[in-house]
This record gives C-alpha cells, structure tokens and sequence, in this order.
C-alpha cells in the first residue's frame, strides 16, 4: 500500500502583502478588499532572486530520509499547474535529478490536473513503484512553481499565487502516513478557464459541492467514516471556500488546517504538502490518525486522498 516515506516544504524568506501584489497588476479595490475581509488572504511568499529549480531544490533538501538513499530513487515526478513553466530547451527535471544525484530516476512532468496535480501524482507514484515490484524503491513527488506571468499573479474568482514548493518521498509499502483512499472527477466543460479568462459562474456555484462529493469519495474508498477523519489539509485558496465547503459536508471549520492561507496563499501544486508539514510541527496530527487531504485544479479536476499518519 502506496506510503509517504517523509513529506518537506519550503517557503521563500520574502513576504509580500497582496495589496502591493493587486497594485501590481491594476487589480481593482473591491476586489482586494474582498481577498482580506472575506477570503482571509493576507500575505504570500515569493523568492524573486531564485528560479524554478532553486525553488524545488529548496524542498527536496528538506527531506532527510533522501541522503544515502538516492541510488534507490526510481521516479521523479514534477506534478505542475501550469503546462509551460520553463524556455524552451531547458528541462528542470532532469537538471533536478543531476544536481541531486538521482542517477538512477526516471523524470518526467505530471500536468492537466491542474492545482490538484500533485494529490494526483502521489497516487500515480505509489502504482508505478507496486508495478514495478522492487520493495526497495522510492518516488520523489516536487510540487510548486513560480509566478512568472502576470495572469499567475491573481486568479480574480479564488486567490492571490505564492511560490511554495514541496516534496515527498513515495514507497509502494510502508507503515507511515499509509494511503488508504483515493478519489478524482474532472468537470472538463470546464476546461478553457485559466487566467486571464473569468471562470464561469456554474463552475463557481458547482465547486464547494462536487469537492464535498469526492471527499466523501476518497473516504468511501479508503472504507473509514467520513466523521472518523481527524483533519483536513486542503488547497490554499481562500478561507470563504472551504466555509462553503464544510457547510456541504456538514462538518465544523476547525476540522480544515486553514492557518496558512493568510501567510503563503495558493501554492499551485505544493499546498496540502505544505499543510501536512506545518500540522504535524502544530501537533495537529497523531500517530493512528486518519487524515484527508484535498485540492481543486481549474480545467476542472477535483482530488482528494485519505491517509493513516
């Protein structure tokens, strides 16, 4: 059964408030002032100094359960937002694996799932390595990406974009943070709707009720009670979403690890990594616990996983 060897996250140093960022791009007032008193959006974290793969690294680093075992790394899995992320001719993934001496990786880019890619691709991990049948190998899923285009900045709707990156070492078997469920739908009449396009109002009125319907998905699979789940790591977009959502659900906001959404805001892949590290530094998460972590790609995919920490 797929399992998370370690989970590691990094946050840029710099801190930059989302009126400077609305500024930025001629957003109007209203709706910045909407992003701080309703959405619960603050601040995000940027690294304008380092690129893409200085980002990632930063989060592969953090991972200790990696030094000494890079020869058994058998997948490299970059899960994105966006299809484009680099000049053409450049491929961070195979630099990734060079500078981190991961000879034996086979890298490739997991996209079209949107923000819910990297949920994804810790599932997709965890089939590669039982297909494969070797008990001793690893997958390293890294997840976040740079704003680097001013139609990354804001999506209008949801969120203001942070640069956040995360990583985690994947095992077909294993006895930490076990994945027992796992659930995705795509909405693909959705498909066309990326900055700088509005999102359509039905996909706006559909969201908090189909995430609520694959939640409840992913906890049939992993066969638990949907009340049984001790917490909630979600995607970073905004605090009034998740209010709508747990009102579908019918469950209590304090069950959804909110606190980073006004400090980093939407991490595009990384943001349930992320929240599992800071949860569990918290003592959000105890050893048994059964946790679910969620996310929402526009295109529209929706995905969510229910683990045992």
């Amino acid at each position: 059964m797929t399992a998370l060897v370690e989970v590691g996250c990094h946050l840029p140093e710099s801190s930059v408030g989302i009126t400077e960022i609305g500024a930025e791009v001629a957003a109007e007032d209203s709706l910045m002032w909407t992003f701080r008193r309703f959405y619960g959006l603050r601040s995000v974290r940027r690294a304008p100094d380092d690129d893409l793969r200085t980002t990632l690294r930063s989060a592969v680093n953090s991972l200790t359960a990696l030094r000494g075992n890079e020869h058994r790394v058998r997948y490299v899995v970059y899960a994105r937002t966006v299809s484009t992320v680099e000049p053409a001719g450049e491929n961070t993934v195979e630099d990734l694996c060079a500078e981190l001496g991961l000879a034996n990786a086979i890298g490739f880019t997991l996209t079209q799932h949107g923000c819910a890619t990297g949920v994804f691709a810790m599932d997709l991990a965890g089939r590669l390595l039982a297909a494969d049948g070797d008990a001793t190998a690893l997958a390293l899923v890294v997840t976040g990406e740079k704003v680097f285009s001013r139609t990354l900045q804001i999506i209008p709707e949801s969120t203001v974009m942070g640069e956040g990156t995360a990583a985690c070492l994947v095992s077909a078997d294993g006895q930490r943070d076990r994945l027992l469920g796992f659930a995705t739908v795509t909405r693909g009449q959705y498909s066309g709707e990326f900055p700088p396009y509005p999102l359509d109002p039905m996909f706006l009125k559909e969201h908090n009720d189909t995430l609520a319907a694959v939640m409840r998905d992913a906890a049939e699979d992993a066969g638990v009670d949907f009340d049984d789940l001790a917490l909630i790591l979600p995607h970073n977009v905004n605090r009034l979403s998740w209010q709508w959502t747990c009102k579908a659900l019918g469950i209590s906001m304090d069950r959804v690890y909110l606190d980073n959404i006004p400090v980093t805001g939407h991490c595009f892949t990384a943001d349930p990594f992320i929240n599992y590290v800071h949860a569990r530094e918290a003592g959000r998460l105890r050893p048994g616990d059964l946790y679910l972590m969620a996310a929402v790609g526009l295109g529209a995919t929706f995905s969510a996983a229910v683990l045992r920490h």
